[in-house]
Formats: structure tokens, sequence, C-alpha cells
């Protein structure tokens, strides 16, 4: 099989993690599998890039910053390969060039004093390009061949700096040139997650989750057997364990499962990653770099086939919900349209909506982030309703949450949305709102952020998901 396997922040997050993932690749190898290892920068790396950036854009670079990151990979390298003095150097000199070409980025930044998302991109993605020639240096001391490729050669994106889409077409084209020949030999590259180019080189960075959606994008231009995503947590689980002690890992979900938990608020995947996979079919893991021998998740099109009713819940804390109400609202053309045009136009993200069949009220979620420039907006726009009475008021309710339970069979399996309300009610937990779509593969509930985890406990505990 030919598998790539991404590793994560943590589990790359120091010398001895490093170690872990090489021998995690080389006996993948050993056991007959072609590999391509995708990775992360090391953990906090990525964030003391940005705030690098941001200091570096008031005027204000401080080049001990180069230091202190040169140093703590370097520490890496000695402690990996500092036996082998050929190899050492070749991992120093590299490490070298990148935190060279980091420097004279943030000089020059520090000169214009502009920090735009293109040059934001441009540093923020350096932390990969440092890890990624140590894991290669730590599988080849293993006896295993293997380089560093950066993939600016090898994902083509748009120019959406900071959230930039693959061209797969044009990727899956240098993709496979660059690293077919490559595991046909036996060799392991390692791939920079995170970042790709524009079709002319410029440096684009994936955005949240963007170094498994590399290992995603990798996969499916690789026609990959499976993608097996190494993080610190056992997989996909039937709810935080954090709010849930007795959450236990799910085996099989579908992809369709696994969008909806990520969607809202499951830290395993982001949504979006698995899409290039899910396209090709691909199956993905969730493994645990910390505890390699559990099996984990396994992430497919179709799941469990037998499974049926609620999966899984999570939510999504500390939102806000805007509600738009008036009895003057009824048959009154436009008002929901005119809504969603102002939040589209403040390029904010509707976690959930809920509307009332007399049309008297029609309320949405957004994060605490967006939500005040939207409902300023919203005053502003809808102006001439407030004022001729079709809408009341406009309210923003703080500190609340979304709670959802999950699950692809639950469409036509009769009392899943009654026990929901039965649990929360046997909870004394108010539910404010309520969702579901058409596809049944949801139920979201707003609840007041107070109460988010107990309403989790309860509906984990109604649908017994510690049992399996």
């Amino acid at each position: 099989m030919l598998i790539v396997m991404k590793f994560g922040g943590t589990s790359v997050g120091s010398a001895d993690r490093i170690a872990q993932a090489a021998q995690l690749a080389v006996d993948t190898a050993a056991a007959g599998h072609q590999v391509v290892v995708v990775t992360s920068a090391m953990s906090k790396v990525t964030d003391a890039l940005i705030a690098a950036a941001r200091q570096a854009s008031t005027g204000d670079w401080d080049p001990t910053l180069r230091e202190e990151l040169f140093n703590r990979h370097k520490a890496v390298a000695d402690a990996l390969v500092g036996g082998d003095a050929a190899r050492h150097a070749a991992v120093v000199d590299a490490l070298g060039q990148r935190l060279e070409r980091f420097e004279k980025l943030c000089f020059g930044l520090s000169m214009v004093r502009e920090l735009t998302p293109r040059l934001l991109d441009a540093i923020s993605g350096t932390g990969e390009m440092l890890a990624a020639p140590l894991i290669a240096a730590a599988i080849a001391a293993r006896g295993t061949p293997s380089s560093a490729v950066d993939a600016t050669g090898l994902i083509v994106t748009t120019d959406q700096f900071g959230g930039a889409e693959p061209l797969m077409d044009d990727t899956r084209a240098r993709t496979r040139a660059r690293l077919q020949p490559a595991v046909s030999r036996g060799e392991i590259p390692v791939v920079t997650g995170f970042i790709g180019a524009t079709a002319d080189g410029v440096m684009t960075t994936l955005g949240r989750g963007g170094s498994d959606y590399s290992a995603s994008i990798v996969g499916a231009a690789l026609d990959a057997d499976e993608v097996w995503i190494w993080t610190d947590v056992d997989g996909v689980m039937t709810a935080n364990p954090a709010e849930v002690p007795e959450a236990r890992t799910l085996p099989d979900v579908s992809y369709s499962e696994a969008s909806e938990l990520a969607y809202y608020g499951a830290k395993v995947l982001h949504y979006k990653t698995i899409l290039p996979a899910f396209r090709q079919r691909i199956p993905v893991r969730i493994l645990n770099s910390f505890n390699p021998a559990h099996p984990g998740t396994r992430v497919t099109v179709e799941g469990h086939p037998s499974a049926r009713g609620v999966k899984a819940v999570t939510s999504i804390r500390g939102v806000i919900l805007v509600a738009i109400s008036g009895t003057g609202m009824q048959g009154i053309p436009g008002i929901v349209a005119k809504t969603f045009d102002v939040v589209a136009a403040q390029q904010a993200n509707v976690l959930m909506i809920s509307q009332a069949s007399s049309e008297n009220n029609i309320c949405f979620v957004l994060s605490a982030a967006e939500a005040p420039r939207v409902v300023a907006a919203l005053r502003s726009a809808l102006e001439f309703e407030l004022m001729r009475g079709h809408i009341d008021e406009i309210t923003a309710e703080q500190q609340v949450a979304i709670v959802a339970a999950v699950g692809d069979r639950m469409r036509g399996t009769p009392g899943i949305a009654a026990t929901v309300f039965g649990a929360l009610g046997t909870a004394g937990i108010n539910v404010i709102a309520i969702s579901q779509g058409s596809s049944e593969r949801n139920i979201s509930l707003v609840v007041t952020d107070r109460d988010a985890a107990g309403a989790v406990r309860a509906i984990h505990r109604a649908f017994q998901l510690d049992k399996g």
C-alpha cells in the first residue's frame, strides 16, 4: 500500500517525538508499504513566527528570535544525528538557509511596516520548512533513504493568502513527478505541510488545519491507499473526554460524520481537510503517536454500515446568538434575504440558523469575534424595518453554546429527538434554539454556555455512547 503519514506539532515537538515519528515511518515501510511523510512545524513554532511578523510590522524586529529558533532546531539535530558529522552538517546548513530567508523577510517587513496576507504566509510557513529536514535526517539515520521536500514545488494553489485552495490538476502532475520516483526507489519523502505556492511560485498557506489538508491533498494526488493522521489523541471520540470522562474512541466514522463533528467543535480534524481524500474515496486514519498501538479511528465514505442513531456529541463554546424578532415580520418579503446579505458582506461565518414557522423570529449563531460588527451592520441595514415596526428588536445573547448530536443514520430512527430533549429536560437544561437539517445527520441546540458540558453529558448518557 501507499500510505501518506502526517505528523502534527505535538508529534514532532521534541527530539524524542521526532525520533518516534521517524521510527513509525520506517517500521511502516519495513512492513512492505510505500510511505510519504507530511509534517507540521514543531509545537509552538508557528505561533512564534506569527508573533515575530507582527512585531516586525511595528518596526521592531528583534534578530535574537532567529537565534532562538536556530538553537532550538539545532539542539534537536544534535540529539538525532549528532554522531554523523556529514548528516548533521547538512541539516544544520538547511536550517541556516531557511532561517536566513526568515530573517530577511522580517527585516524587510520592519522597514515597510505593512504586514500583508502574502507576507504573513511567507513567514508563518517557515516552521514546516525547519521541521522537514530534521525528520528526513532521523529517518535516514535509521537506514531508509529520505529527503525533505518543499511543498511549494508540489501543491499549486489559488492566491487566496491565509487560506489558499489547491488546484488539483496541476498539483497532481507536480506531486506525481516529484514523489513517485522517490517512493518507487524505497525512499520516504518528507513533505512540508501547511504550505503551497501559486502557479508563479508565490508561497501560500492552506489555513486552519493546513497540514492535515496537505496530507489529504498529497494522498489524493498520489492515489494513496490510506492517509494516516498522527496526533496526540486516540482518534475521534464520542465526546470531549474533558467533559465526559467515559467517552470512548469510535473505531469507524463516515466522512460526513467526521465533517459534522469537526464543524461543531471536535478538535481532531478540520472539516475541510479531508475533502481531497473523500473525493478519491481514500480512507483516513486518526492515530495517536503517543499511543501507537491504539487502532484509532478509520474515516471512510460509508463509516460503520450497521451503526444507527447518535454516534457522538460535541459542542462549540463561547458563541453569540443573534436574534431578529417582531410580529410585523410575518408576510414582509426580503427581511431574511437582507439579513444574510449583510452577514455575507461582513464575511462572517454562520454556525447555525433557526427560524420559527410563524416568521416572527429568526436567529443564528456567530463567533464572539464576528458578532459585534454583524449586529451593528444589521441595525444600520434594517433601520427602515425597525422604524416601521416590522422588526421589534435585534438582540445578541452572550455566553451561549451550540451542542450537536451527530450520526449518519439518525434519519429513519424513531425517537432520536425525543431522547435528546428528554435527556436535557431531566437534567434541567433549557434549550434556547433548535436546528435540524433535512439530512437528519445532526440535531443542533443552543444552550447557555454554563449548561453546555452538562448537556453533552446528558445526551451522551441517554444514548449510552460509552457502551459501544
